[in-house]
């Protein structure tokens, strides 16, 4: 048989056959070779590290920075806190946090490293290399500090009208839920005198007698992905006035932030909560809420475990972003464990043939 002349004939002396090695293919027959012969040329697939120059580059990075919006900043400003992050702890000026004021108990500085209030998406464009926020809800800023959501005691006011029937409940922070059991393994004798778990908030009616309360939680985002400091240490470098694109890859990890984090504080304090007869209010951004599974609601208040206040952020001409109540979600405990999972149960039947793959795989 007549192999075309571009195919070289090689022996796998391990395999004992030979494998004919050409421009277009590899073969490991002589009639594969003469068949594919023929055909014409394949486009080779680019990688994953080739990038389609036709469109935009997008990451996340800096949203706000010590309340301000980042690609709003002026360039001496950029610098100025760039600077600031290189310092030793002990020689840093206190930067002050616009969100915390007014509240009670808490210093209004900010208590955040880094200082990176949200975050959000970029997009370099590919002809100019202009460096802009994504357009659209894509673009929204996502809160990865949970004092952001406390600008102006908006979302106070917002809980208490909905949930105890005033615009102005008392705030009583870090109340303590859970006690040590007794018997306990403790690491010092002080522990054992020291809650186990705590509510970040408790709104309180300021007239009520007995007592009318709801229980408040704040969840921001974790990212994933290179730390801030990459994004630090290359604005150091910059010596061109503009908004740099981000150096390193990182997303909001909505997967961490939800079933990881949030849903325990959930399955741990709200059967209780229930038992009492007593809400719990739950703030969370838009971007956040969105990336959840779908929720069944209630229609009603007073059938809820937990009430959803989801917030988003309107961005002002003096390069602030201020907080927006966007919607009320009213949940059940169970159905939001449903939606955080982001996940429907396999039928039995289902579940029972990838065990049978599975063991027929070990087999």
């Amino acid at each position: 048989m007549h192999i075309p002349p571009r195919y070289e004939a090689k022996e796998l002396r391990s395999e004992g056959q030979l494998i004919f090695v050409g421009c277009k293919h590899n073969v490991k027959t002589e009639a594969e070779a003469v068949r594919r012969a023929g055909q014409p040329r394949m486009e080779a697939k680019p990688s994953n590290d080739q990038v389609d120059e036709r469109k935009p580059r997008r990451r996340y990075g800096i949203g706000e920075w010590y309340g301000k919006i980042f690609a709003a900043m002026s360039t001496e400003e950029r610098a100025a806190l760039t600077e600031l992050q290189f310092l030793e702890k002990r020689d840093r000026k206190t930067q002050p946090c616009p969100f915390k004021h007014g509240v009670i108990s808490e210093a209004s500085i900010c208590s955040k490293i880094g200082g990176v209030c949200t975050l959000r998406l970029y997009e370099s464009n590919p002809t100019t290399a202009v460096v802009s926020p994504a357009s659209g809800v894509e673009g929204s800023l996502v809160t990865t500090c949970p004092h952001r959501f406390k600008q102006n005691g908006k979302i106070y006011n917002w809980i208490g009208e909905i949930l105890l029937n005033t615009s102005n409940p008392i705030i009583a922070s870090e109340v303590g839920f859970l006690k040590r059991s007794e018997g306990g393994l403790c690491e010092a004798p002080q522990d054992a005198f020291e809650d186990v778990g705590r509510i970040d908030n408790v709104l309180v009616h300021p007239l009520d007698k007995p007592l009318t309360w709801c229980a408040l939680e704040l969840q921001a985002v974790y990212f994933s992905g290179s730390a801030m400091k990459t994004e630090f240490e290359a604005m150091r470098k910059l010596e061109v006035a503009r908004l740099l694109f981000p150096v390193a890859h990182r997303r909001p990890d909505f997967r961490s932030s939800g079933p990881k984090r949030l849903m325990p504080q959930l399955q741990i304090k709200v059967p209780t909560l229930r038992r009492w007869g007593k809400k719990m209010a739950v703030v969370v951004d838009r971007p956040f809420f969105e990336s959840l599974g779908k929720m069944e609601e209630v229609k009603d208040v007073s059938s809820c475990d937990i009430a959803w206040f989801i917030v988003q952020y309107e961005e002002k001409e003096d390069g602030r972003a201020e907080l927006q109540p966007h919607v009320v979600k009213l949940t059940t405990l169970e159905r939001a464990v449903e939606g955080l999972t982001g996940g429907t149960p396999l039928s039995l039947t289902e579940f029972e043939a990838r065990i049978r793959a599975k063991v027929t795989g070990e087999i």
